[in-house]
């Protein structure tokens, strides 16, 4: 289904409002997204690995959907009416260990994984294998060299297109699975037609995802807490717009004669 701008904006403020009926839930996967992000960058600050920070970082935003489903379920019971409590939404989520969304886990790992070795094989290209002592250097060192500046344009154009990639596999599959058993090849398939049909609106949203967890980000992840759950269950009502099917047109049926016309035409006859 062709969705517009509207749309998305009408999901997001559906989006808040699930956020406000049930704030627990979308502060318990955000915190717990934050702390995945913090501790990846203390992971690599500890291996005097600092300036993957920035990469690592990026990267690991490609996770959101993944750590969102259980934003998804929320939405859905929050749409159904159904009780919320933690049993049910938790055990939903571990239901799906053996089901089709722990494939789209793996998509979303092995583009991740692409996404790394990108990074390495644009630095060893552009910097060589040189280390860098500290974040601090390896900054300074890409914004002052040429070399620097060009691994910075590349980096963005290569990471850009995986992300709209990932992202038009995802943006409907997360959901999707959730909510329907289906398999993930079908879920990415639909994904994609949606973003296809409906690019202008789809690929703002995307903007709107990257922008908002890039600025989240800044603050040690903290501000993850509260837009990714934001993010999430307007996720969840841009997928419904999607898959709900769009009201039959009913065609125009010939119009019976009036039973004075019939009178006038026997008479005129």
């Amino acid at each position: 289904m062709v969705i517009e701008v509207e749309d998305i904006v009408d999901a997001l403020a559906e989006g808040l409002r699930d956020f406000r009926r049930a704030p627990q839930y979308g502060l318990f996967f955000g915190a717990i997204y934050a702390l995945g992000g913090l501790f990846i960058i203390l992971t690599a600050s500890a291996l005097h690995m600092s300036y993957l920070s920035y990469p690592l970082a990026a990267g690991f935003a490609l996770v959101g959907p993944f750590i969102a489903c259980g934003l998804y379920e929320v939405s859905r019971r929050i749409e159904s009416n159904q009780p919320l409590s933690w049993s049910d939404v938790l055990g939903v989520i571990w239901a799906q260990r053996g089901k089709e969304i722990a494939w789209m886990a793996f998509v979303v790992l092995f583009v991740m994984i692409m996404w790394m070795y990108q990074v390495r094989l644009l630095l060893a290209l552009f910097l060589g294998f040189q280390s860098f002592a500290s974040f601090g250097e390896f900054v300074e060192t890409v914004i002052s060299t040429p070399e620097g500046l060009m691994f910075l344009a590349i980096g963005h154009v290569v990471g850009a297109l995986l992300s709209v990639v990932l992202f038009s596999l995802t943006v409907i599959s997360f959901p999707l699975l959730m909510d329907q058993d289906r398999d993930f090849i079908t879920a990415m398939i639909t994904s994609v037609r949606a973003v296809v049909a409906s690019p202008v609106p789809m690929i703002g949203w995307a903007l709107v995802v990257t922008v908002t967890l890039i600025i989240s980000m800044v603050p040690a992840f903290i501000g993850l807490i509260i837009t990714l759950p934001v993010l999430g269950h307007t996720t969840w009502h841009i997928y419904r717009s999607c898959v709900l099917p769009a009201p039959p047109v009913e065609a125009d049926q010939p119009s019976e004669p009036s039973p004075s016309s019939s009178s006038t035409s026997t008479a005129s006859a």
